[in-house]
């Protein structure tokens, strides 16, 4: 004798199975990506798990996720780790992720510029681990946040624009390298992971992006004694029409007689020095220059 089955207990049969094989317990948030806060969403799930991969949480880390959207890294890092701190300044996704996550997430809902991370460090000063698909039209402001506070961190993986990426890693004498090569090589050692697919994003964004990961705890061996005028002759060389060393010192506010004291070649361009080269030229000068005197002005750094 046939049974006859009614179609409502079949669907709920079927609704009972698909939840045994639910691998994220969270639901997904549905949002339109708003241009003006260059928000480009990862919905590539291969391309976040190979991210949340590489940077290898365990769990003691205290992990801080700039940028986390609609959670895609936030769900894979929560699989390993008891509590996730996420910086999102978009009203309606900060709310979305604290109903979606709850008490394993603190949402500080801010302009990652003005977040503090020595706020988020333990009671016993550990350093922070930074993770996050960032908006890439900030991306160099947030670069130089996190130089200003690399003291609170560990190492940061982060997804941005090749072209961007390749600067940081480049090396002397190629058209890449400068202002962020010398710094970002100063303050940590970067390494590029992978690179992403336009078609993991969406919307589809107009360039092409790169996973990279900056140590923060194997800076440069050497140290700047001065690393604000470090930081200026650094910009002001690169920053000077007539790129060389001798003009970009001299619009800095060198004298004559202070660049006649200097042995190195004044006629090289600054994407020839090294970074250590940089930091023995401005070690030099905090004993024979006037700059030193000086290092207290607005450091933009280009940004």
């Amino acid at each position: 004798m046939a049974v006859n089955i009614e179609k409502p207990s079949c669907i709920r049969y079927i609704h009972q199975l698909n939840s045994l094989f639910t691998i994220v317990p969270w639901k997904k948030i549905v949002y339109r990506p708003k241009k003006s806060l260059g928000q480009n969403f990862l919905q590539d799930a291969n391309v976040s798990r190979k991210i949340v991969r590489q940077f290898g949480p365990q769990p003691d880390d205290i992990v801080v996720e700039i940028g986390p959207g609609k959670g895609a890294l936030t769900a894979l890092l929560l699989a390993s780790l008891p509590h996730v701190t996420v910086v999102e300044l978009d009203n309606h996704l900060a709310e979305e992720l604290k109903t979606q996550f709850g008490d394993s997430i603190t949402v500080l809902h801010d302009d990652i510029l003005k977040v503090d991370f020595n706020t988020v460090t333990d009671r016993n000063g550990k350093r922070i681990r930074l993770i996050g698909n960032i908006p890439y039209n900030i991306t160099t402001p947030i670069l130089f946040h996190v130089i200003d506070q690399a003291a609170a961190v560990k190492d940061f993986v982060v997804m941005m624009q090749t072209e961007v990426a390749q600067r940081i890693a480049a090396k002397p004498r190629t058209k890449e390298y400068g202002i962020l090569s010398v710094l970002l090589q100063y303050y940590c050692s970067p390494k590029i992971l992978f690179s992403v697919s336009r078609k993991s994003f969406y919307p589809v964004p107009d360039v092409s992006s790169t996973v990279l990961h900056l140590d923060y705890e194997t800076p440069y061996p050497e140290k700047a004694v001065d690393e604000t005028l470090f930081r200026k002759i650094v910009r002001g060389t690169f920053g000077t029409r007539r790129k060389t060393l001798r003009n970009g010192l001299r619009n800095l506010g060198m004298s004559g007689t202070e660049l006649e004291q200097l042995t190195i070649d004044l006629d090289r361009r600054p994407e020839e020095l090294s970074v250590g080269e940089f930091v023995s030229l401005s070690n030099t000068l905090v004993g024979i220059s006037s700059l030193s005197m000086k290092n207290k002005t607005e450091d933009s750094d280009g940004r």
